[in-house]
């Protein structure tokens, strides 16, 4: 694959650690390994039990040793051996997130994570999407990986349960949730049944046994223990947030800011409501309105997966060659409908030969037949083209100057996220949300993201609620996304309990975007064209925002 910088360099010592590195974490992890799209690995699935933990940590601890040998090694000399200008970036990148991680492992972070998204439940769950199911072969694979299910939530246990002698178990409202996700794994016409595999045969019903058991699990030995408080304090969440940002954040200056842009943006929906219904029409109303226009409804997931697919392509049939150069294989996408029903929107990136192309994934709850355009466009330009797919294919593409630990390995949320909120609001400045009904929708997006960081950190943190009443908890927060989101209840209550149960990530989006912002405003003060920024950035791939600001004003 031809590199997006014709530029190549010759791959140093540093690289090559780098490669071995991710091999060896897609033997350790092999979900991980069918995420990326490294083969080999199909057949297999990680335990997540202690030892699972302590060998990943191991290897982090290895590849650290490289990067202090490579930079001790490097001189004035013009050595092989010595550190070029990316070399520089990935050991810095390196040192940041690896030891992040080893910190969160040390305070039982990971052996005790469990949360209604982003926890080995659900990595095991979501594997399988991953995987074709067109052969005999691939299904043989799949069957291999359903048969060590078992052993996988059996390991998983024994880390919840050390986390939990250690004092650190996850809030009652995450159990539950958990509980309930595996409770549907078990049950007939699951997710685990429609795998290409035949659903009577062992290994898909002892993975729905073994989810059966493990939602009991979590629910008699787990749930006695957890507690009923969702916040986690100043100390954990500080830690969380630069994990998820790439920076170091001043939390109540966050807060504040949070609560200054949603005063912006509810005025800016005002005027359009105003516009679009007339003088004293409010918000909501016009939500409303909204979504009783025939123009802006879809009915049926078919018809949803094809106007996805449609919007995705004209974007990047608009923006090639105009406002971004976009690789050849970037320019296909695919538009997919996650049968987990779990109501959330994802995307998958592609493989690194991209003989499996970047995805976009709409988790449509079970009995959601009813889709509004007007407040979903947005989101299709954050999934796909400018957003995520526009920047993980690019850097994808970056074979000639970024290892494979760099393109398609390393993923840091404020920098992924962010830009693809950042994206939203691009396209609007490019005239794509001319329309009155999908510019309500791009800053419902906004609001949503805005009033994300004021809950996130008002929850974790125990703040005084913006009214004065009184202090943050879930009932409030509930009461604060219904009234800046258009989300229905199903969306409103799955995202509700993902912010309560993982701490930091929800506000890296605005955050993000913020540093996006700011570094594209300091690179136009240097004579940087917009075009010129985004190629100069994404073509560095997903890397902490701080390190990021130092690349392109001053790499």
């Amino acid at each position: 694959m031809t590199s997006v910088n014709p530029e190549s360099r010759t791959p140093s010592l540093l690289d090559a650690s780098c490669e071995d590195y991710v091999y060896d974490l897609a033997r350790i992890s092999p979900t991980n390994a069918t995420a990326w799209g490294i083969e080999g690995f199909e057949g297999e699935l990680q335990d997540f039990s202690p030892a699972y933990w302590e060998e990943l940590m191991d290897r982090h601890r290895e590849l650290l040793a490289d990067v202090d040998a490579f930079d001790d090694g490097t001189d004035d000399n013009d050595d092989e051996e010595d550190f070029d200008d990316v070399d520089i970036v990935t050991a810095e990148v390196l040192r940041d997130r690896l030891c992040l991680d080893l910190a969160l492992h040390h305070h039982d972070e990971f052996t005790g994570q469990l949360n209604n998204l982003a926890s080995p439940v659900q990595e095991i769950r979501d594997t399988f999407l991953l995987m074709p199911q067109d052969t005999a072969e691939q299904r043989d694979a799949i069957a291999s990986r359903l048969s060590q299910v078992g052993a996988a939530l059996a390991g998983y246990r024994e880390s919840l349960a050390l986390a939990a002698s250690h004092g650190r178990v996850a809030p009652i409202r995450q159990v539950d949730a958990v509980s309930r996700q595996c409770e549907e794994l078990a049950q007939s016409d699951s997710l685990l049944e429609n795998l290409g595999v035949d659903p009577e045969s062992a290994p898909v019903q002892e993975a729905k046994a073994a989810f059966g058991a493990m939602s009991e699990w979590l629910t008699d030995q787990l749930a006695p223990h957890a507690p009923d408080a969702d916040a986690v304090g100043r100390e954990r969440y500080q830690r969380f947030s630069h994990l998820f940002v790439g920076d170091i954040v001043d939390l109540d200056d966050a807060y504040a800011w949070g609560l200054e842009q949603l005063q912006e943006i509810v005025a800016q929906q005002q005027v359009i409501a105003s516009k679009l219904y007339g003088e004293g029409t409010n918000v909501r109303d016009a939500m409303r309105k909204l979504n009783n226009e025939e123009r802006y409804t879809i009915k049926g997931v078919d018809a949803l997966r094809e106007w996805m697919q449609t919007k995705a392509d004209e974007a990047i049939a608009d923006l090639n060659g105009t406002h971004f150069d976009i690789p050849t294989p970037v320019q296909t996408i695919e538009a997919k409908i996650d049968p987990a029903g779990s109501g959330g929107i994802f995307y998958t990136p592609p493989s690194d030969d991209f003989s499996r192309p970047g995805r976009m994934w709409w988790s449509v709850p079970a009995g959601q037949e009813t889709f509004h355009t007007w407040q979903e466009l947005t989101t299709v330009y954050h999934e796909s083209v400018p957003g995520h797919h526009l920047q993980c294919g690019q850097a994808t593409c970056e074979r000639g100057n970024l290892n494979l630990w760099r393109r398609s390995v390393c993923w840091n949320s404020g920098h992924g996220e962010g830009w693809a909120l950042y994206a939203e609001q691009l396209m609007d400045e490019l005239g794509y949300h001319e329309d009155l009904g999908t510019r309500m929708g791009m800053l419902d997006a906004q609001r949503l993201r805005a009033a994300r960081v004021v809950l996130d950190i008002g929850v974790h943190l125990g703040k005084t609620v913006p009214e004065g009443t009184g202090v943050w908890d879930a009932g409030y927060a509930r009461h604060f996304l219904r009234e800046n989101s258009a989300m229905d209840d199903a969306n409103l209550s799955f995202e509700l309990t993902r912010y309560l149960g993982w701490p930091g990530q929800a506000p890296s989006y605005a955050l993000g975007q913020r540093l996006w912002q700011n570094l594209r405003a300091e690179a136009a003060e240097r004579g940087m064209s917009t075009k010129q920024f985004h190629s100069k950035a994404l073509a560095l791939g997903s890397i902490p925002m701080s390190i990021l600001r130092e690349q392109v004003l001053e790499g």
